[in-house]
This record gives C-alpha cells, structure tokens and sequence, in this order.
C-alpha cells in the first residue's frame, strides 16, 4: 500500500523505502466530504505540519513545518511550495498557498527534515501539488458547495485524452462573507494542464489564474477584544478600510524525456513566468512610521528555468540513482506606497523597484549498498541576490538602494535498514539556509526608511531518526525523532497594522517527535491519527523562552467508515493543540483546545443507456460541532496586543458534485 513519492530523489520511488519523513495525501482524502478550497483542509493529519486558516483571505493560510514558517504574518515562508513542479514560492522564499487549485488536485506530497533543503532557500519543507490527469474517456463534472456565512463555491471541470493530448481544464469561484466582521472575499480560480505524448518524451504545458479582488482583511484582535465579541474587528480596520486584491497568471512548460539514446539517462526540462499585482490597504496607526505609507502597491513579474538530469546506473549489481540539476529563477518587483487616507490612497511615501534572482546547482543520489542497507546524499549550492533601487528621493528621505548576496552550500546524507520486510530503520543528518524575504526586508527596526540589510540569512543543521512500519497490507505506522539547531534565525521583531519588522535571534533549538498512522480496524472502518510533540526554544543563553507561534503539541485523528456497497460513508474528526505563545518574551499565549468535527456523504455511478456513465456525490459536514471558541492562529509580536485571530463557532457546509462520461 506505500504510495509512489517524487519529492526526495525527483524519481519515482516508494516512500517507505526513502530515510527521510515523507508523506502523501490522495485524490480520495482530498475529496471527500471537503470544500477543496485550502490546504488547511487535509494537511493537519500529516505529522510535524500545521495549516492555520487564519479565517482570513487577504493573509492567506499560514503553514509552518517542524516550526519553520510560524512567524509569517501573511502567505508562507520558510516552506517550499511548489505545484506540477513548478515553483510557487518565490526566489527570496515567500510563498502563497492560494494559487493552488485543490479541486483538480490529484495528490499532495509533503516532506519535512533535511532533505528538503535540496529544494533550495527556505525550505523548512516541502509540500507539493500535482495536478490529475485526464482519464481515458473524456468527462464533464461539475459541483456546487454551500455553507455557513455566505460561503458558496461553483466549479466546472472538464477532462479527457484525445490521440496524443491529455487535457484538464478546471476553474472554481469561491464566495464568502466571512466569519468575522469585514472578511467577505471572493476567489476565481482556472488551472489548465495539457500533457502532449512526443515520439521521444512528453511535454507538459500549464497555466493557471488566481483573482481574489477587494478581500476585506479583518486583522487581529486584543484579548479582551477577542473575549468580548471574537467576530468583531478594531476600528481602526473599519475606519481604514482594510483590504486586500490580487491577480495572478502564470504559464509553464515541462519537457520530459526519458532513459534512451543508449542509455544516458532521463532529461527534464522547465521554463515558467507569470505576472502578479497586489494592492493592500492596511489599517493606519497613529504611532505607524510614515516612511512607507498605509497602502502597498506591488506590481511583480518572475520566471525561472530548470534542468535536471537522471540516470539509472548499477554498482557491484546493485542499483544506483544519480540527479544532477540546475536552477535560475528571478523576480523583479515595482513596489509603492501611498498614505492610506480613510480607505483612499493618497500622497505617494515610497517609490523603489525590488529585484531578487537565484542561481543553484544540486546533485543527489541514492544507492542499494546490500538487500538490506541503502544510503541517500546530495548537495545544494545556492546563491540568492537581493537588489534595490529606491525613486523616491527627498530632502527628508534619503536614497535607500542597495544590494547584498547570500550563497551557501548545504549537504544531507541518510542511511536506511532493512530489518525486515516490513520493518525499516533510518537516520539522516543535512544543513538548512534561509535567506529573509523581501517582506522581511521591508522594514527596518524603529520606523526608519529603507531596507533591513542588517538582516542576516538563518543556517540550521538537522538530525533525525526514524521508523517506517508496514503491519499489514492496509495499515502504516511512521515514527521519527528530530533535533534542528539554527543559528541567526529570522524572527520577528515587532508588528502593528500589517507590517512586520524582524531581526536575528542568536541561537534557536527544536527537538521533537511525530508519530503517524493508519490503522485498518474492521472492514470499511479505518483510523488516521497523527500527533507532533515539538519543543522549540531559543538557546542564547539568554533567553531560554519558547519560540512564539508553535504549539508543543498537535494531535489530528479522523475515523471514517465507508461502505463500498451502499456508497456511503461517515468520518468524525479531531484535532487537538496545546497552547501558543505571541511573542518572544511568552508575555501572553492563545490557550490550548480541542475541536470535533463530523462529516457524512454518499457516492454512487450509474452507466447510462447510451453507455455513458454518471456519477453523483453528496456530502455535508458541521466543523467545531461542540461550539467550541478558541484562537485559531496569532500574529506573532504584533505591536499593539492584537495577536488573536478567533476560529469560527459552529458551521456547515454541504456539497453536490455530478459528473458524466462523453
């Protein structure tokens, strides 16, 4: 039953026989009885990762993995996010979960330790989304969502291979009107995926459009805001008008060629670019720097390109994979700031352009040393290149251009025993580099223009062991026991109103476990459980405090029964996590809580008359069945005490989707 994984040695290989921790979620967990809509939805059942769902569209989710990603006060960072192997995180390491399109989603991998840093900058992780394919007999589906708060989702898919084409094409609007008081938001969202079979590979185009205008953005609350009314917003939002729009389009080509020509290996080849233009009023403040104004004005176009080579060889009779690749990816960002005059942008404060570009080199390789022992390595070279041009000039503003260059080298090696066929024992040990973001970059301690280039990238080392176990052919059980000691690591340093400044901490530790499993208890009833014990605390000698925004413990258990005569099916979920620190200094944490959600749906295929098929399925959910408040996510050192943002009460959620053959 161990699923076919690309993510570690970028060849195909089952997942339990790899030494690093490694998960997959499938189409059927992506699908079933959910909105489709945020990774927040599934990814919690993998150990060691938390999705927050801020309940805030204009922030988008926050994703944090063994901790690293944890202190975002918008998008992701310090994870790699990546979707049909196409970048989605940017040079500088800042992400956006947002451009996923789950409901063509075919599987979603997620990799945690140090073999992730050979994906590059700010690779805490790494979480992946494939796009499915088309099956062989061309299909229309369509589907409809309803629940809670205004919430609505509509979607049409249409799928199918044609000779030589494979083809997807999938495009979603999401409407909601928010939990919260101004959080209403609308999403419209297309991914198309064209796979064209070629006499010698196969070449695979996608595009993909993300457009979310006018999003309101209710920020945090204080706590005795959060306990007075927790769907309130400060006034300063309302008065303001905080909000946020996006656009975003995207193109990508993948050539793929494979093992021929005498056998010298297996080629790939991408190229993707695109284009994104974000204008995000923030709530002004009275005692805000000026410097930058209360309205941000980004105008974005990025692009890379990538070849990676692989060959399959044989030492001493033994199999031996080699990968060896080169990557460049570039962005160039026009960046403004205007005075956010009672929702209206005014005079002009800040004028630059923001250039950002990568250049790395990676090798790694995996080899069977005996029936029973495999050993895995790599190395990444990575040189990230910030540059500033600053235009807006003044008597009172100096010119704030700049320029600095972060490089380093990072190895991981991992061993893996066989000690029975069911049974695998591993251990790896590799280096990590964060450079900051252009967002972490922005703004300089005390409210003073100019960048932060005093800011130094983190560098971490990583250790882990672990255990894979295959009981039976149905059930999974995966232990792994890590430490990561970092130095310089980016933290923040003071927030209010949507900006964030940050500085280095000397010295951070995180040392934990995660346990995983998925147990088949009867027949139609299985368990899913996942649990992450994680301590994670400043080690300066100094300060001995836990790092703000990471929980020591998450546990997330799903029980579903599935009836494959009847095409019914039923799940209780749960989800369990200790308390959350705000800031450095532990001076205020969101308490610990446990939520109960319940879900039930039914699935059924007919074949037509005219030999068509039909399938229809229908689902509905209550999430926080209990009615439990509690604080879903912190702003992690926001300056004015508004860390909290509350989750919602009780609410429902149902679903209709039909699909037919043609």
């Amino acid at each position: 039953m161990a699923s076919v994984v690309v993510t570690a040695t970028r060849i195909p290989q089952q997942g339990f026989d790899l030494p690093m921790a490694v998960d997959r979620i499938d189409r059927a967990a992506l699908n079933e009885g959910r909105l489709q809509a945020n990774l927040s939805e599934m990814l919690n059942r993998v150990p060691g990762i938390v999705a927050q769902n801020r309940q805030n569209y204009a922030q988008d989710l926050q994703i944090s993995v063994r901790g690293f990603g944890a202190r975002a006060s918008f998008g992701v960072r310090g994870v790699r996010l990546i979707a049909d192997g196409i970048p989605a995180t940017m040079p500088d390491g800042q992400g956006q979960a947002a451009t996923f399109s789950l409901s063509s989603a075919d599987r979603v991998e997620v990799m945690r330790g140090p073999f992730s840093s050979l994906y590059g900058n700010a690779s805490g992780g790494v979480v992946q989304v494939f796009t499915a394919d088309g099956p062989e007999t061309p299909r229309l589906r369509s589907s409809f969502y309803a629940g809670s708060e205004g919430l609505r989702k509509c979607g049409v898919n249409i799928a199918g291979q044609q000779e030589a084409l494979n083809y997807v094409v999938d495009t979603s609007r999401l409407d909601t009107d928010g939990w919260r008081d101004h959080s209403a938001a609308r999403r419209d969202q297309l991914n198309a995926k064209l796979k064209i079979t070629l006499p010698n590979g196969k070449l695979t185009l996608i595009g993909n459009s993300l457009d979310q205008p006018d999003t309101q953005d209710p920020s945090g609350l204080t706590r005795a805001q959060m306990q007075a009314d927790p769907r309130q917003v400060d006034p300063a939002v309302l008065a303001f008008n905080a909000r946020k729009s996006i656009r975003q389009n995207q193109l990508g080509a993948v050539y793929e060629a494979g093992d021929a020509n005498g056998g010298l290996g297996s080629l790939q080849a991408k190229w993707y670019g695109g284009a994104r233009q974000v204008t995000q009023y923030l709530a002004q403040e009275g005692n805000l720097p000026l410097s930058a104004g209360g309205v941000v004005d980004l105008d974005r176009d990025y692009s890379g390109l990538g070849l990676n080579w692989s060959r399959r060889l044989m030492v001493n009779a033994l199999p031996l994979n080699v990968t060896a690749g080169v990557e460049i990816d570039r962005m160039n960002e026009r960046r403004r700031g205007f005075v956010n005059s009672a929702g209206v942008a005014g005079a002009l404060k800040r004028d630059e352009d923001d250039r950002v570009a990568n250049r790395d080199l990676f090798v790694q390789a995996e080899w069977r040393l005996s029936p029973d022992w495999s050993a895995s390595g790599g190395l990444r070279h990575s040189r990230v290149a910030f540059d500033v041009r600053d235009f807006y000039i003044s008597g009172i503003n100096p010119d704030d251009s700049g320029s600095v260059d972060y490089s380093r080298t990072t190895p991981v090696a991992g061993v893996l025993y066989r000690f029975s066929p069911r049974w695998n024992l591993y251990a790896n040990y590799g280096g990590g580099f964060e450079t900051p973001t252009f967002a972490e970059l922005s703004y300089r301690p005390g409210g003073l223009s100019g960048l932060n280039f005093s800011l130094r990238p983190a560098v971490s080392g990583h250790r882990e062991i672990g255990i894979k176990a295959r009981p039976d052919a149905y059930s999974s059980v995966q232990v792994a026991l890590f430490r990561i000691d970092t130095q310089d690591e980016i933290v923040a340093n003071a927030s209010s109103g949507g900006r964030t400044d940050f500085r280095n901490a000397t010295r951070t530790r995180r040392e934990g476990v995660e346990v995983s499993g998925r147990l088949n208890l009867s027949a139609g009833l299985e368990l899913h459980a996942a649990w992450t014990g994680l301590d994670a605390r400043f080690s300066s000698g100094t300060s001995n405090n836990r790092l703000p925004g990471i929980a020591r413990s998450t546990l997330a258990m799903d029980l579903v029964w599935r009836s494959a005569k009847s095409g019914f099916h039923a799940a209780l979920e749960s989800r369990i996590v200790s308390r959350v620190f705000v800031d450095d200094a532990n001076s205020d944490a969101a308490g610990g809580y446990g939520v109960i959600h319940v879900r039930a749906g039914w699935e059924r295929e007919w074949t037509l008359p005219s030999g068509r098929s039909l399938k229809l399925s229908t689902f509905a959910r209550v999430d926080n069945a209990a009615d439990r408040r509690y604080v879903g996510s912190v702003i992690v050192a926001e300056a004015r005490g508004r860390f909290f943002e509350p989750a919602p009460g009780r609410n429902y959620l149902t679903g209709l989707t039909a699909a037919v053959s043609f």
